[in-house]
């Protein structure tokens, strides 16, 4: 292989913010953050949603809210079509 022209391939570690859930793989993501894991430090990359949180995987349904998205359609359409029950 040609030399200085691959990106950094390393290990690295995966967030789950919605439920703290961590693991490590290799990639090539560039981050600013770091994060001490079994006395190792790795580059630490925040996700959303993982095989932890999401619906699909987990078998529950959890609408994940972010800046009020879910809301505001509800405002605007109201519930005709949901399957989901509005709270309140």
């Amino acid at each position: 292989m040609k030399e200085g022209i691959h990106p950094n391939y390393r290990d690295v570690v995966f967030q789950d913010m919605s439920n703290d859930f961590k693991f490590v793989t290799r990639s090539t993501i560039q981050t600013k953050e770091t994060i001490s894991l079994d006395g190792k430090e790795y580059p630490l990359v925040k996700v959303e949603v993982s095989a932890e949180s999401h619906p699909f995987y987990t078998g529950k349904h959890k609408i994940v809210d972010t800046a009020g998205r879910v809301e505001k359609f509800r405002q605007k359409f109201g519930t005709v079509g949901s399957k989901t029950q509005v709270a309140g």
